[in-house]
Parts: structure tokens; C-alpha cells; sequence
């Protein structure tokens, strides 16, 4: 029986949809319909129907399946270089296999699967562009992604194909469709595979080394120009940053949205979507050296999720190498120290790039210190001037930023230990107590609880609290290595001056030592009640340990107008000011106030 195309040439547009399931029956029964391949190709376009493209993509994922395993590795290698042995994605990607060509050069089997070969790849082409395509529907992509996934787990003899799953993850990160809703497929079918995470982490490495490629040969182009040239093509330029930040911005959802690794991973977590746990225990006949990649392949379960952790190492601080922007970013320092520290197999390499952030100043550097913070006390880093840095953070702004809570709660556990030095507790306090008369009563609440913690865990700057004036200034420096006793004034008064040095970045150099907490007592006639009644909380001797607890920092960091609005209107209050009167006014002013006027309601007979 002839085909179809054969017997009626149809313009594609002619053709109906029982039609063209017809086409697809005609090519499953038997290969004289073979020519119906390519008629069922020129269907699946973003331009085509959606139901004409389901059809033709069925019909032919059905054609293609059993095919799989008999495939030759590449089209675009020669008949000759086929084998029945299904080879690795390394081959596949590689297509200088050497083989005698001579002998099988007219085998008609040879070429015909080296066709069938090339409609495949076409197909697998075309595929990928209807899932990329802004004018495909949702349901129509999950199909789409559906087919390319089980090719992906089928094609190389029951192993993953890390090249098809690699073009498209490179299709979702370079279309112009919004990448969240393939994540959303990918992450309710397929990221709670083992192998899909692995191989995942492995695409997105290489892509971000791509990406550094180009910014670093775009940068060095630039540069070479003559100015005229550069003025010139400067809109080519800022089209390429912005295709530079539009990249970096998809390779980050990616990142963030696949699951990371499991420290302790359950017989559910090793599941995988490609089923190689069988076929890695088949070793490859062969003396050939196997390289990493090409070894990968064979890895079971367990094995991945021991390396899962190396390679998402990798795929992360990769990415952090690149010029991130600035929302990117915040993004990454706002939750790096959960997503990614805990899963780094060194957390160390990522020393660098915080510390580069926190030395940037500003909100960036509030954000990053909570990793910083965790890689000093869980990681045994060290950073020189880590409190001077710390120090220059303490600005009225950070009371009322996005990331406030976090950062008032890693600076208390900042300055927890018992041996930070008496000059430098007093640094702090004496800057946080200035501070209290610029900023919100929110923040003022704050800053007094974490005076009264640093007055509770360092006994030897307690006389802060009241301290009369010195009249020598040049003795106030010398005071940070001193100790407590010595640091009591015995000179004569010099009342109105205080000799902390507000703008001096030295801690020892401050002068925190020779002053006074006075703008606490300035705290007591605040017009905001909940900051003047706190204040009363530093009456206490706070040297008796015993007698007193430190305050929880977290109950007042996420304070606001709000927050003490709600807490005093529900506050109950036992006894409430009244308007006493001697006697009962009969008027709204005094005749004594406007001389000559009367205010006073007449009183009709007969009438109280």
C-alpha cells in the first residue's frame, strides 16, 4: 500500500485532524508509511494547531520509542560509525569514532537508521522549540516536556542522556518565556529524582562557565575599541548586559528551586528517573579509560547522592562568581546561610565572596554578616577588624530596614562573649545609646535591651551607667586597656562634656570609656510611654547575675509603629486619668480671659 503523501499531495493547511491520526496509524502498521515521518514532523511548530501538534507529537514518540535502543549516536556521524551498542552521552557528543567505513558503507540498514537518526534529532529540534515557544499553551508545554523527559531516560539504553536534558535546560534559561512555570513541571514530576538533581547541578556549572566566558571576552572587546567605536556600539553593549542579567537571573531560580542535597538520604530520595541502578552493574567490555563524565553515567544511586553534595558545590560557588545584580544579590545573602551553607561540602570556599560583601557597606553588608556569622562560629574562619566593620554598620537606617530582625539579633550574639575587652563592650554601648536618640521608639526599645544584656555580661563597664565628667580628654584613650576601678574619675568636673568620640572608627580610640550612658537617662522623658517605662529596666544592679536574665533580643528586633500601637491598646491599664474640677464650669472661658464679654448661659425661671 502506497502512503498517503504518495497518493494525494496535500498542502499542510489541507489537512484535518482524523486525517492526520490516519497518517500516524498508517506509520506505526508498517515502514512503507515511512514517508509519513517528515509530513508528521512539519506538524509539530509553534505555528500548528495545539491538537495537531498532540497528535503528530504521539504518533511519532510512539514510532521513535521502540526504535530507540537501535539508533545510531549521532546523525551527524556516518553510516559507518553506528554500532547496535548504545553509547554514552560522551560518544554522543563526540563524533570522531574511528570504524572501517569500507565494509558498510552500502549497507541499506546502516543508512536507514542513520536517517531515522536525523528525523529524530529534528524531532527532538522541534520539540524543543513548541516548549520554548511564547505562543504554546501551558498544558500543551507539560506535554512537550513529558516527551523530551522520557527520551531522555530511554535513549541511551536505559541510562540517563544528559545531552537532551542539557539542551533543554539551555532552552528554558535562553527563552523568553517566563522560566517559573517549567519549574513548576519540573519540580512537581521530576527534581525528586536523584539523577535529574545530579545532572541538574552538572548543566547549570556549565552554563554559568559560559556565561563568565562571554563577560569576560565581552569586557576585554570594549576595551580594545577606540572611544569612537565604543560610543558607537555602547546600545550593543547594554543589550548584552542585559541578556547577561537575564541569564543569571534564570540560572538563579534553577538553583533555588532544585532540591538540595539530603544529609541523610532516605530509600525515597534515591529514587531515580532513569533506572541506570540495573544497568551500572553491567560493566562496558573494553580496556578504554573511562573519564569522570563518561563514569557518571554508570553511577548508582547511592553513589550520586554521595557526589551530589561535591556537585552542588560546585554549581553554586560558580555562580557566585558571576557579576551578579543587585536584586540577585540580596536575594542570594537573604537566604544563603540556610539554602546553601548547610549543603556546601566547604563551606570555606564561600569566605571570599562574603567577605567581599560584608566589606561593601550598607544593607549588603547587613545581609551577608548572618553567613559570616555562622562561618566564624560553626567554621573556624577568621576575619581581621570583624568588630570595627561591625562597628561602622551601626547607623540610624538599619533600625528601619527590610532585614533589621536577622541583623539586631546576630549583633547581640555578636557581643555575647564574657572576653570581648571592657573598651570595646563600651564602644557599643556608648554608639548604640547615641543612636537611641535618632531613630524610631521602635528601635529605641531595642537598642535598650541590648545595652541592658551588655551591661549584665560585662560587669566592668557598668559605671557607664553613671559616670561624673573628667576634666584630662587624652586620658580617655588610654582607658581601654585599664582596668574598671582605675577608670573612676578623680580629677575635677567638667559638666556638659562627654568625651566618646561619635566619629572615630578605632574602638580604642573612642573615648567610651571616660563617658556616661546619658542619653538613656535622656530615654526617661521620651514621648513614646513603652520607650520611658523600658528605660526603668537599667535601675536594676545588673552585676548580680543571679537576680536577673538577659533580655531576648527577638521580641523587640521585628518592632515597629504598628507593633506598639497593638500593644498598648491592648494593654491593660488599672488606674486612668480623670479631669477634676473644684467646681462645675458653667461657661468655656472666663470673663476674666475677654474683659467686657460675658459667656455665662442665662437661666430662665421656673427652668434648672
Amino acid at each position: 500500500m502506497a502512503s498517503i503523501l504518495s497518493k494525494k499531495q496535500k498542502k499542510k493547511e489541507n489537512y484535518t485532524l482524523k486525517e492526520l491520526k490516519s497518517l500516524g496509524s498508517d506509520l506505526l502498521s508498517s515502514r512503507a508509511h515511512i514517508n509519513n515521518l517528515p509530513l508528521l514532523l512539519s506538524f509539530i511548530s509553534p505555528e500548528s494547531p495545539p491538537q495537531f501538534v498532540v497528535e503528530s507529537l504521539l504518533s511519532l514518540q510512539s514510532f521513535f520509542t521502540p526504535l530507540l535502543p537501535q539508533l545510531p549516536s549521532s546523525s551527524s556521524s556516518s553510516p559507518a560509525s553506528s554500532t547496535k551498542r548504545p553509547r554514552s552521552d560522551e560518544e554522543d557528543d563526540d563524533d570522531s569514532a574511528k570504524t572501517e567505513t569500507d565494509e558498510v558503507d552500502g549497507d541499506p540498514e546502516v543508512i536507514f537508521r542513520a536517517w531515522l537518526r536525523s528525523k529524530f534529532d529534528e524531532f527532538v529540534k522541534v520539540l524543543l522549540d513548541v516548549l520554548v515557544s511564547q505562543q504554546s499553551e501551558d498544558a500543551l508545554r507539560d506535554i512537550v516536556l513529558g516527551t523530551l523527559m522520557e527520551f531522555v531516560k530511554l535513549l541511551n539504553a536505559g541510562r540517563f542522556h544528559s545531552s537532551i536534558y542539557h539542551r533543554i535546560l539551555n532552552a528554558i534559561i535562553h527563552s523568553a518565556v517566563d522560566v517559573d512555570m517549567f519549574l513548576d513541571i519540573l519540580n512537581s514530576k521530576y527534581f525528586k529524582y536523584i539523577d535529574v538533581r545530579y545532572f541538574t547541578y552538572i548543566s547549570m556549572e556549565k552554563f554559568v562557565k559560559t556565561l563568565e566566558a562571554s563577560a569576560v571576552s565581552g569586557a576585554l572587546i570594549s576595551s580594545s575599541l577606540p572611544d569612537k567605536t565604543v560610543m558607537e556600539n555602547s546600545e550593543t553593549e547594554n543589550e548584552l548586559k542585559d541578556s547577561l542579567e537575564l541569564s543569571i537571573r534564570k540560572i538563579y531560580q534553577v538553583l533555588s528551586r532544585t532540591p538540595p542535597p539530603h544529609k541523610q538520604a532516605e530509600k525515597s530520595d534515591l529514587e531515580m528517573w532513569s533506572g541506570s541502578d540495573e544497568s551500572s552493574s553491567k560493566k562496558p567490555k573494553g580496556k578504554k579509560k573511562k573519564s569522570k563524565d563518561q563514569d557518571s553515567n554508570l553511577l548508582s544511586p547511592t553513589t550520586i547522592a554521595k557526589r551530589m553534595k561535591l556537585k552542588f558545590t560546585k554549581a553554586w560557588i560558580s555562580f557566585l562568581r558571576l557579576p551578579l545584580p543587585l536584586d540577585v544579590y540580596k536575594e542570594v545573602l537573604a537566604s544563603i546561610h540556610q539554602t546553601v551553607i548547610p549543603h556546601l561540602s566547604n563551606p570555606a570556599m564561600l569566605c571570599d565572596f562574603l567577605t567581599k560583601s560584608y566589606d561593601i557597606g550598607g544593607v549588603v553588608s547587613v545581609m551577608a554578616l548572618s553567613s559570616l556569622f555562622i562561618l566564624m562560629t560553626e567554621h573556624g574562619l577568621e576575619y581581621p577588624n570583624f568588630y570595627e566593620k561591625l562597628y561602622a554598620l551601626l547607623v540610624p537606617s538599619v533600625f528601619v530596614a527590610k532585614h533589621r530582625a536577622r541583623f539586631l539579633q546576630l549583633l547581640d550574639a555578636c557581643l555575647r562573649s564574657s572576653l570581648l575587652p571592657a573598651y570595646l563592650a563600651a564602644s557599643f554601648a556608648k554608639k548604640l545609646s547615641r543612636l537611641s536618640l535618632s531613630v524610631p521608639p521602635s528601635g529605641s526599645l531595642v537598642i535598650t535591651a541590648l545595652i541592658y544584656n551588655l551591661l549584665r555580661r560585662h560587669p566592668t563597664i557598668n559605671h557607664l551607667v553613671h559616670q561624673e565628667p573628667v576634666d584630662n580628654a587624652s586620658e580617655a584613650n588610654s582607658e581601654a586597656e585599664e582596668d574598671n576601678e582605675s577608670s573612676r574619675p578623680k580629677t575635677n568636673k567638667k559638666l556638659g562634656m562627654d568625651y566618646f568620640n561619635n566619629q572615630e572608627t578605632d574602638l580604642k580610640k573612642t573615648g567610651a570609656m571616660r563617658s556616661s550612658l546619658w542619653e538613656i537617662d535622656t530615654l526617661r522623658h521620651h514621648y513614646c510611654p513603652p520607650v520611658s517605662r523600658f528605660v526603668s529596666s537599667l535601675e536594676t544592679d545588673l552585676t548580680i547575675r543571679a537576680k536577673t536574665t538577659e533580655m531576648k533580643i527577638e521580641d523587640f528586633s521585628s518592632g515597629s509603629y504598628a507593633t506598639i500601637f497593638g500593644d498598648e491598646i491592648r494593654r491593660r491599664v488599672k488606674q486612668v486619668p480623670l479631669a477634676f474640677y473644684k467646681a462645675v464650669p458653667t461657661s468655656l472661658f472666663e470673663d476674666s480671659d475677654f474683659p467686657g464679654w460675658t459667656f455665662t448661659i442665662p437661666q430662665e425661671e421656673g427652668k434648672c
